[in-house]
């Protein structure tokens, strides 16, 4: 059974540098977004959750002009975990408090916020600093956390460039159970074609021949 489109993309242009082919997205799917450097992978994820806006083109989100949407609900339904996740000085404990705190939700639950970890390959104390977090340790717990708001769309940019394979894989494939489970769109934007000739039902070339 087809899935209808969440995202549809028209002949949409940013910065006259910056052209995509018209893109379908499909609903509750994995979608990995491939290319070459510079093709503008990060920049469609920013398009997508309206942290940017196109200068030509149309974005349609659920059927309607993402310009129509209210931005803040947008970017909390369509949740961005980019390369340069911030983390609080202080605990594990008290990140996942202080983003639930900003949205007015109460963090409660330390077994949850442990199995979030859990699948983001990022088993570490709840006590645990997050000053002394090497970038690629800070970007998997800030991917549990942006995972534990269940949004509609979960985009990812690189969020296995600093992994080594085997905890990649396993990454991958724990977020891709659980997204399946939980019936959320990811999109992933990925260097890393085995990841995504393994985890994806579609793959979206950008710069090249467009749709695989």
């Amino acid at each position: 059974m087809l899935c209808k489109p969440i995202f549809l993309l028209k002949d949409v242009k940013f910065k006259n540098i910056i052209h995509y082919p018209d893109i379908q997205i499909s609903e509750n799917s994995i979608t990995f977004i491939c290319g070459e450097s510079g093709c503008g992978k990060s920049t469609l994820l920013k398009l997508l959750n309206g942290v940017i806006s196109a200068d030509e083109g149309e974005i349609l989100y659920v059927g309607k002009s993402i310009t129509l949407y209210d931005p803040i609900m947008l970017r909390r339904e369509v949740l961005l975990c980019g390369q340069s996740a911030f983390l609080f000085d202080g605990s594990i404990e008290e990140n996942f408090a202080r983003y639930y705190q900003y949205r007015d939700l109460s963090y409660e639950n330390e077994e949850e916020a442990k199995n979030y970890l859990k699948i983001c390959a990022a088993e570490f104390p709840l006590d645990f600093s997050c000053t002394t977090m090497s970038g690629g340790e800070k970007q998997r717990v800030f991917t549990a956390i942006c995972l534990s708001f269940q949004p509609r769309v979960l985009l990812l940019d690189e969020p296995t460039s600093a992994l080594d394979d085997a905890t990649a894989d396993m990454m991958m494939e724990n977020i891709k159970y659980y997204c399946k489970k939980e019936e959320i769109t990811l999109i992933v934007v990925s260097h890393n074609k085995e990841l995504a000739r393994k985890y994806a039902d579609d793959v979206i070339i950008i710069g090249g021949d467009g749709n695989e």
